[in-house]
């Protein structure tokens, strides 16, 4: 039980720290925070490995930076589809 809640609020707390990095205003709130930081810390160790601190199962730096780099596709997607319409 307590796994599921420490998962849930760091990667809430990833989505706002890589939110923040980019400067895109990410949609849906917290929730789309917390998509955003589950995204991320799926992505970023994907891509660059798990190293770092390591806290409910999430590798911060690399979830960090998958995080940032999610919200910064996610901001180009919607400036495209924005243009478009």
């Amino acid at each position: 039980m307590w796994g599921i809640i420490i998962s849930i609020v760091m990667a809430i707390v990833i989505g706002i720290i890589g939110d923040a990095l980019v400067g895109n205003d990410m949609p849906g709130g917290i929730i789309g925070s917390m998509v955003a930081g589950f995204v991320g810390a799926w992505l970023g160790p994907m891509l660059m490995g798990s190293w770092g601190p390591e806290i409910g199962g999430f590798a911060i730096v690399p979830a960090i930076i998958g995080t940032a780099i999610f919200v910064f596709l996610l901001g180009l997607v919607s400036k495209m589809f924005r243009r478009t319409t």
